[in-house]
């Protein structure tokens, strides 16, 4: 499932993300500049639930828009991003065009 990652912070020079989604490896997953001090990672990501952090100029910290956290064990909060199913997709009716039939398009989830 398609998931983008968003930061804003006006003055950060580098940002990534770590979490149990990449085994807590931040060079996996570094966020690119968009301009303004807006940063995003746009990834593909196994519906479930995933525990992460993120990196900013070397810093750890929680997500500060994550609705979700949960302690970790160094004393701090991780983040958590629920990952959810794609709807189910129901058969087309009789004679309807099959171009039409997977309308559905996959959500991006904001962090």
């Amino acid at each position: 499932m398609p998931v983008r990652f968003e930061f804003t912070h006006p003055t950060a020079t580098a940002v990534s993300v770590a979490g149990t989604f990449n085994h807590w490896q931040p060079e996996a997953k570094s966020l690119h500049p968009a301009g303004g001090g807006h940063w995003f990672k746009e990834s593909a990501l196994m519906p479930g639930t995933y525990e992460y952090r993120l990196i900013v100029d070397g810093q750890w910290m929680p997500d500060p828009l994550a609705s979700e956290s949960v302690a970790n064990p160094f004393g701090g909060r991780n983040s958590v991003l629920k990952v959810a199913f794609p709807p189910e997709s129901t058969p087309p009716a009789a004679g309807e065009n099959l171009q039409t039939q997977n309308s559905n398009k996959q959500k991006t989830s904001k962090i």
